[in-house]
């Protein structure tokens, strides 16, 4: 919650510190957030391994990000699901099961940015 007392520059201090909390929740209790660093660790090292260009990188990363704030997204959304609807309920499986969508699509995009990007680098290995 705002405090009125708070200036713009420690309002914002406040939000980062929200930001960061917010960020280390996920990291540390979400399976999902951590498959993801893994591929993008992964992805990362591969990167690296090929020799990657500049803006090869970018895209990369780009979907890398794509793919974990549509899981935070989903994450947020569940919770707030299981907090309204606590057992079992249509309406709300399919709230969660739409979205869950929502990660699916960032990571099959990711997949065709990565089949972009590695498909002709590791064809040239043979």
């Amino acid at each position: 919650m705002k405090n009125p007392k708070d200036g713009f520059i420690r309002g914002r201090i406040r939000s980062l510190k929200f930001a960061f909390k917010g960020l280390w929740i996920l990291v540390s209790t979400e399976d999902s957030i951590k498959a993801q660093l893994f591929f993008a660790l992964i992805a990362t090292v591969l990167g690296f391994y090929f020799e990657i260009a500049a803006m090869e990188w970018a895209v990369q990363f780009l979907s890398i990000g794509l793919v974990l704030v549509a899981e935070a997204a989903n994450s947020a959304i569940e919770e707030v699901a299981d907090f309204i609807h606590p057992e079992f309920h249509i309406k709300i499986g399919l709230i969660k099961d739409i979205a869950a969508g929502a990660p699916t699509f960032a990571a099959l995009i990711s997949l065709i940015v990565a089949g972009i990007i590695y498909i002709p680098k590791i064809t040239l290995l043979f």
